[in-house]
């Protein structure tokens, strides 16, 4: 092996090391006395050990890491080694999938194609026997024709395979975050599913009062951002959400959407902790788009939460796929609910995937292995007999 490589997979062997251990403080309720927590203190919650050293070689063999004298390894390099030492750990026991929407599935405010490469890739992931989710925060109350719009092509594509009822009813789509939730019949079409089959209480009790305060008040700063950075867009208001869009053929910088979701944050945190914004502390989530600015009540980690505890999947066997990880993004807290995967358009995913089902084949051939050679052994036994 190569000085250069070898090094590095040193290196990944001792951070491996580090969270190993800190998982196993994690299962002993201490994981403040791991050695990684004292290392950086922002350290979350690992749902699984994470295989850093064979994924770094299989990134090296594809981008020559180790080689490059004058570029060091890149953000990139690392979220590509992440994700797919994330799905090497999970592929044996996963049971649900979720992806966002916009730049994971598909172009940004764009529907899912006909002839999308993903389409095949979400229909092998069904026939799997995985649960397959999308979470978006395209919040369209109860009306299940909008999300066949944004999903028509995968939906045709679900037709065209002729995928069995069992399958069909394994695809949901939950919009507004966490606050609507339909699932695919053998007709291939959605069906909402009423709040009072899969919310728990605490959430049901929500009270339109309390939303719509939360809402005033993301929108009053809303506001105030648009006359104050003089932005061309619209304020659009929902039940459960308020955002800012901008106008035809405008373009707003990424740097003003972040203005715009840090002051709301901070706003909305403001008013929650004050005397007469207590009675309204709901969770709610704020984020950059991309090319937009919403508030939403409640978000994407409820969102997981709800499924997990609907559909019977724990965090270790949880994937959450999506583009917006970072602190003014919406799939930013899924991780503390589950394991992730980062990417940043439809191709990764599309690579992301690819790699996913390689091992979930591999897994499918091996237990017709054993079964076969279980088989062999019950016919062999009776002969002797």
């Amino acid at each position: 092996m190569d000085a250069n490589v070898a090094r590095y997979c040193d290196i990944l062997s001792s951070i491996e090391e580090l969270i190993n251990e800190h998982i196993r403080k994690q299962a002993k309720g201490v994981p403040d006395q791991s050695r990684l927590k004292r290392l950086v203190p922002s350290i979350s919650t690992f749902h699984t050990q994470l295989p850093l050293r064979e994924s770094f070689l299989s990134a090296n063999a594809k981008h020559s890491i180790a080689a490059r004298r004058f570029v060091p390894p890149s953000f990139n390099d690392i979220r590509r080694i992440l994700n797919t030492a994330q799905i090497t750990a999970i592929a044996p026991k996963l049971k649900l999938i979720t992806f966002d929407g916009d730049m994971t599935l598909y172009d940004d405010g764009q529907d899912f194609e006909h002839d999308s490469a993903l389409v095949n890739l979400l229909v092998s992931l069904l026939k799997y026997n995985l649960i397959v989710c999308v979470v978006t925060a395209a919040g369209y109350p109860g009306d299940a024709l909008r999300y066949e719009q944004r999903l028509s092509g995968l939906l045709k594509g679900f037709e065209n395979a002729r995928l069995s009822k069992n399958m069909c009813e394994k695809f949901f789509v939950l919009g507004g975050e966490c606050n609507y939730l339909f699932q695919c019949k053998d007709d291939y079409h959605l069906k909402y599913l009423p709040e009072t089959e899969y919310q728990p209480q605490n959430i049901l009790s929500w009270s339109s009062d309390q939303i719509n305060a939360i809402l005033d008040v993301a929108q009053e700063n809303l506001q105030r951002c648009i006359d104050e950075m003089k932005l061309q867009c619209t304020v659009l208001r929902k039940s459960k959400a308020v955002g800012i869009v901008p106008k035809p053929n405008v373009k707003i910088f990424r740097e003003q959407l972040d203005e715009c979701v840090l002051s709301t944050q901070h706003r909305i945190v403001n008013y929650l902790n004050s005397p007469w914004g207590k009675k309204n502390d709901l969770p709610f989530c704020a984020f950059n788009g991309g090319s937009d600015v919403w508030v939403d009540i409640g978000n994407k980690l409820i969102g997981v939460q709800i499924l997990q505890q609907f559909l019977g999947a724990t965090p270790g066997e949880t994937l959450h796929v999506g583009d917006q990880f970072l602190s003014t993004g919406n799939d930013f807290a899924t991780r503390h609910q589950c394991c992730t995967l980062w990417i940043v358009n439809p191709d990764e995913t599309q690579g992301v995937l690819l790699e996913l089902t390689a091992l979930l084949e591999a897994k499918k051939s091996e237990r017709s292995l054993l079964t076969l050679l279980d088989h062999s052994k019950i016919l062999l036994d009776s002969q002797t007999i």
